[in-house]
Protein backbone atom coordinates (compact mmCIF):
# COMPACT_ATOMS: atom_id res chain seq x y z
CA UNK A 1 0.00 0.00 0.00
CA UNK A 2 1.53 3.66 -0.66
CA UNK A 3 2.19 6.02 1.95
CA UNK A 4 1.03 9.75 2.02
CA UNK A 5 -2.54 8.64 0.48
CA UNK A 6 -5.53 8.47 2.05
CA UNK A 7 -7.87 5.38 1.59
CA UNK A 8 -10.59 3.88 3.39
CA UNK A 9 -10.06 0.83 5.28
CA UNK A 10 -13.05 -1.05 4.41
CA UNK A 11 -13.87 -0.19 1.27
CA UNK A 12 -10.30 -0.55 0.01
CA UNK A 13 -10.70 -4.76 0.35
CA UNK A 14 -14.01 -6.68 -1.02
CA UNK A 15 -15.02 -9.93 -0.65
CA UNK A 16 -15.10 -12.55 -2.76
CA UNK A 17 -17.50 -15.45 -2.84
CA UNK A 18 -16.70 -18.70 -0.15
CA UNK A 19 -13.22 -17.18 0.34
CA UNK A 20 -11.41 -15.26 2.79
CA UNK A 21 -9.62 -12.20 1.13
CA UNK A 22 -6.93 -10.52 2.62
CA UNK A 23 -4.41 -7.40 2.21
CA UNK A 24 -1.21 -6.40 3.88
CA UNK A 25 -1.39 -2.81 4.63
CA UNK A 26 2.06 -2.71 6.43
CA UNK A 27 4.75 -4.87 6.94
CA UNK A 28 7.68 -4.89 9.31
CA UNK A 29 10.12 -6.73 11.35
CA UNK A 30 8.24 -5.04 14.44
CA UNK A 31 4.58 -6.21 13.49
CA UNK A 32 1.77 -6.42 10.14
CA UNK A 33 -1.45 -4.48 9.66
CA UNK A 34 -3.60 -6.36 7.53
CA UNK A 35 -7.10 -6.37 5.97
CA UNK A 36 -9.31 -8.98 5.71
CA UNK A 37 -12.65 -9.96 4.03
CA UNK A 38 -14.69 -12.82 4.96
CA UNK A 39 -17.78 -13.82 2.76
CA UNK A 40 -20.68 -15.62 4.94
CA UNK A 41 -19.72 -19.23 6.30
CA UNK A 42 -15.87 -18.56 6.25
CA UNK A 43 -13.18 -18.65 9.10
CA UNK A 44 -10.13 -19.19 10.42
CA UNK A 45 -9.89 -22.56 12.40
CA UNK A 46 -8.74 -22.74 16.37
CA UNK A 47 -4.89 -21.57 15.94
CA UNK A 48 -2.22 -20.23 18.55
CA UNK A 49 -0.59 -16.81 17.09
CA UNK A 50 3.24 -15.88 19.01
CA UNK A 51 2.67 -12.16 19.06
CA UNK A 52 -0.56 -10.14 20.45
CA UNK A 53 -3.01 -8.56 17.76
CA UNK A 54 -5.70 -6.09 17.99
CA UNK A 55 -8.80 -6.90 15.76
CA UNK A 56 -10.96 -4.04 14.62
CA UNK A 57 -14.02 -5.01 12.98
CA UNK A 58 -15.09 -2.68 9.88
CA UNK A 59 -17.75 -4.24 8.23
CA UNK A 60 -20.50 -6.94 9.16
CA UNK A 61 -20.09 -9.56 12.16
CA UNK A 62 -18.74 -12.41 13.49
CA UNK A 63 -17.68 -14.27 16.74
CA UNK A 64 -14.41 -14.58 18.02
CA UNK A 65 -13.49 -17.16 20.45
CA UNK A 66 -10.10 -17.07 22.88
CA UNK A 67 -9.62 -20.31 24.69
CA UNK A 68 -13.32 -21.27 25.48
CA UNK A 69 -14.96 -17.49 25.86
CA UNK A 70 -16.88 -16.78 23.18
CA UNK A 71 -16.82 -12.68 21.63
CA UNK A 72 -20.04 -11.39 19.30
CA UNK A 73 -18.43 -8.70 17.53
CA UNK A 74 -19.73 -5.73 15.27
CA UNK A 75 -19.37 -2.81 13.63
CA UNK A 76 -17.17 -1.22 15.49
CA UNK A 77 -16.03 -3.42 18.19
CA UNK A 78 -12.49 -4.10 19.00
CA UNK A 79 -10.91 -7.42 20.60
CA UNK A 80 -7.16 -7.87 21.20
CA UNK A 81 -6.20 -11.75 20.80
CA UNK A 82 -3.73 -12.47 23.46
CA UNK A 83 -0.23 -14.20 22.30
CA UNK A 84 -0.21 -18.06 22.90
CA UNK A 85 -3.69 -18.51 23.57
CA UNK A 86 -5.95 -20.28 20.56
CA UNK A 87 -8.24 -18.67 18.78
CA UNK A 88 -10.75 -18.67 16.10
CA UNK A 89 -13.29 -16.65 14.06
CA UNK A 90 -16.99 -17.70 12.59
CA UNK A 91 -19.31 -16.25 10.51
CA UNK A 92 -22.77 -16.08 8.86
CA UNK A 93 -22.58 -12.79 7.49
CA UNK A 94 -20.34 -11.59 5.55
CA UNK A 95 -17.40 -8.83 7.68
CA UNK A 96 -14.17 -7.15 7.32
CA UNK A 97 -11.41 -6.13 9.97
CA UNK A 98 -8.26 -4.78 10.49
CA UNK A 99 -5.56 -6.64 12.37
CA UNK A 100 -2.94 -5.59 13.56
CA UNK A 101 -0.23 -7.48 14.91
CA UNK A 102 3.14 -6.24 17.09
CA UNK A 103 5.96 -8.72 16.86
CA UNK A 104 7.98 -7.03 19.51
CA UNK A 105 8.48 -8.59 22.89
CA UNK A 106 8.88 -6.66 26.33
CA UNK A 107 12.78 -6.80 26.09
CA UNK A 108 12.77 -5.54 22.26
CA UNK A 109 10.45 -2.46 23.34
CA UNK A 110 11.78 -1.37 26.63
CA UNK A 111 15.36 -1.73 24.62
CA UNK A 112 13.69 0.83 22.24
CA UNK A 113 11.91 3.62 25.00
Amino acid sequence: MDSAKIFNMANDITYSEDAVVSKTIIKKSVGTVTLFAFDAGQGLSPHVAPFDALVQILDGSCTFSIEEKQFEMVLGDCLILPAGKVHAVETIVPFKMLLTMIKANEFQVRRAE
